[in-house]
Formats: structure tokens, sequence, C-alpha cells
């Protein structure tokens, strides 16, 4: 186990029948800090994502959250270990109003959840629309409302998938400013996202995926100028 990782993926492997996946997958994160996944279409970042919450099955390696391995569990295990995550989809309930959404994912008492619930309506500006349908929200609305539902079990590390996809500018700034938060109340997060110029401007260390293989790691300014990483996206 590396020090101080709270999540250590180690030599990961996953097949689709024929089709590695992802090919002997190694990175660590440290608590507290922003990183980023990425890679080309099909490179596996998704797939990685899916075998760290317990959605597929790994075929090899280990995967170790605060020093203990959680390969093997299922994803609601995984979860109540304390990590969450959002989907490239969204997912959330169009019927329910928008804090209903979040007090369906909680087993706390009433009371306690929807106190937490309206905290997190607020901190992402959507307070204003606590009693709206979700349905009836724009689509950047709903990605928030996603994004703050993983945090009503308030985990210790969060993988987020495409969250800037879709939205419109003002309200990815409220997301980008509400992630940054999130790091400096010591949360671990994790961003998939095609958005180079999200991912340079908000991520400490990049982890880069070609054909489920890690090719580079690094900090954003170095990962831009590597020429692995140049190559995967632009010399095909």
């Amino acid at each position: 186990m590396q020090a101080n990782a709270i999540l250590e993926v180690r030599d990961v492997t996953k097949r689709f029948g024929g089709v590695t996946a992802v090919n002997r997958c190694s990175l660590a994160l440290t608590p507290g800090r922003i990183y980023g996944l990425i890679g080309p279409n099909g490179s596996g970042k998704t797939t990685l994502f899916n075998c760290i919450t317990g959605l597929d099955p790994r075929d090899a390696g280990e995967i170790r959250f605060k020093g203990a391995r959680i390969d093997g569990l299922k994803p609601h295990q995984v979860a109540r270990r304390g990590i969450g995550r959002t989907f490239q989809i969204i997912r959330v309930f169009p019927e329910l109003t928008a804090l209903e959404n979040l007090l369906v994912v909680t087993r706390e008492p009433f009371e306690t959840a929807r106190r937490r619930a309206e905290e997190l309506l607020r901190f992402v500006t959507l307070d204003r629309l606590q009693h709206e349908y979700a349905g009836n929200l724009s689509y950047g609305q709903q990605k928030l409302l996603e994004f703050i539902r993983v945090l009503m079990t308030d985990p210790e590390l969060i993988l987020l998938d495409e969250p800037a996809a879709g939205v419109n500018r003002t309200l990815l700034n409220e997301l980008l400013a509400a992630i940054t938060r999130l790091r400096d109340q010591g949360k671990t997060i994790l961003i998939v996202e095609h958005d180079m110029k999200v991912v340079m401007g908000l991520c400490e260390t990049v982890f880069v995926l070609d054909y489920g293989e890690k090719i580079a790691e690094g900090p954003p300014g170095v990962i831009q100028a590597d020429e692995r990483v140049i190559e995967a996206y632009f010399g095909r």
C-alpha cells in the first residue's frame, strides 16, 4: 500500500470477452486533492470507475480504499465504505422534487436528512428550486442535483464522470466552485472529463489512459506537453 493513499488501484485488468478494456492499470490518490482521469473515447475511463465502485468485477489486480481491499464488494457496500459517484447519463427521478431526490438516498432520520438536503441545495444555489420536479429542471441543474445527491452520504472519495458535459458556462462555474470547496473541506475527487480546460484548470494531478493502459501521470502542465498524450489524442 502506498503511504497515505486513500485509494490505490494496483494492476487492475478488466476484460469483456476478447476485449481488454482496462489493462494492468495502477494509480494512487492521496486525500484532499482533485485528480483528473482523461483519455480518448473507449480508453477505459468509465470501466475503471465501474471496477472501483463494484459495478464491473475486475479480472485481475487489487483495489484498496483506506488500506482495505474493496474489490469483490457490491456497489452498495463500496458506497457505505465512503465512495460516491455520478454517471455519464443523468439518473435523477424526474417525478420527484429536487428535495425528494436527495431524501431518497439516505437512511438518516427525516429531519436530519432534510437539513442536510437543504444545506446541499444551498451549496449549489438550487435551494429556490427545492420543490420543483426534477424533470422540469434544466440539464445543467439536473447535473448539479445529481452531484449533490452523491454528497448526501458524505463520502470521502467522490468520482465524477463527465460532470461538465452539456452544462452551460454559468452552471459549470458553480459546479467547479463547489468541487473546489469540497477539496478544501478535505474530500478527494477523481474526475473523468473531456473538457481539457476544466481538467487543466481544476485538477492537481492527471492520469491518462489509452487502450486501457495508463500512459502518463503528472501535473496538468507536464501532461499537456507529454508526447505520448499528444499522440493518443491526435496521432490516430
